[in-house]
């Protein structure tokens, strides 16, 4: 603090930013938010290293319990997709974010031969500890439902990923991406005690760093 009261040393930022009051706050502040960082980061972390590494170091813990069967399908689902997830959501009785796709009909290749492939619809619900789907050809009579149930590692992983989540989760982990930025910022602003050649010093590798960004981009 003596540092911040010598004379010879003049910084740009007003006089009440640099008493001791503020520097308390932000402290405080540089706390808080690491805490709820830490407990997010905490989750994150231990889900990342398992993605990171499943294939080099073998951690095969992401066992799903999977299970498929085919179900006479109703003629009034099969009128169009949206039919299909209807009756796909009623049949499973779970609610969880919902995804349709349509892929049209199309001629492949098969043992040299074209082929014409019908119009195939598919629709899943998933959610972090469970996902179902269903695959249904055009002119079929059923259609082929599978179901993948996670473990404790699989959910962590699935969180990771953002598959199968909703709005909420999205927006908690927006807050952990805020929390990381002000806690950059903060510590900063704690090593230069907001005194102005430093702060200045951090500025210009901001700008640098923001020109690098630019010209890669």
């Amino acid at each position: 603090m003596t540092l911040l009261l010598n004379p010879k040393h003049k910084g740009f930022l007003p006089p009440a930013w640099r008493h001791g009051a503020f520097l308390k706050w932000l402290k405080r502040t540089h706390a808080w938010l690491g805490l709820w960082g830490a407990a997010l980061g905490l989750l994150f972390g231990i889900s990342g290293f398992v993605l990171n590494h499943r294939a080099q170091m073998k951690i095969n813990v992401v066992t799903p319990v999977e299970s498929s069967v085919q179900v006479d399908l109703p003629d009034a689902a099969k009128a169009d997709p949206d039919a299909l997830a209807g009756w796909f959501a009623d049949y499973t009785g779970i609610t969880a974010h919902q995804r349709l796709r349509k892929q049209r009909a199309k001629t492949v290749v098969w043992n040299d031969r074209p082929v014409q492939k019908p119009e195939e619809w598919s629709v899943s619900l998933s959610r972090p500890d469970l996902e179902v789907s269903a695959v249904y050809t055009v002119g079929n009579r059923y259609v082929d439902v599978k179901r993948s149930e996670q473990n404790l590692w699989g959910i962590l992983a699935r969180l990771h990923k953002g598959e199968g989540v909703g709005m909420g989760w999205i927006l908690l982990v927006d807050t952990l991406a805020g929390a990381l930025v002000m806690l950059c910022l903060t510590g900063f602003l704690l090593w230069s005690h907001l005194h102005g050649p430093r702060l200045a010093a951090l500025g210009l590798i901001a700008a640098v760093v923001s020109w690098g960004w630019y010209a890669m981009a």
